[in-house]
């Protein structure tokens, strides 16, 4: 796994918490729900990503 991947998941972390913050004080739950959700799904499509391209290192490891 690369170090780089931690940080771009930190960085969606650090922004969606920012947007979240600004959206809830501004009165606009609803969008920050949203923008919650999205930094959900795109964090979780990276890891399901490495997760893919983790199972393809171990089927050509094993000749499967």
């Amino acid at each position: 796994m690369e170090i780089d991947l931690i940080f771009r998941i930190a960085a969606i972390g650090i922004l969606v918490a920012v947007l979240n913050q600004v959206l809830s004080r501004a009165g606009r739950d609803e969008q920050a729900m949203m923008v919650t959700l999205t930094g959900l799904v795109v964090v979780l499509m990276m890891v399901v990503q490495e997760i893919a391209d983790l199972f393809d290192l171990i089927k050509r490891l094993f000749g499967l």
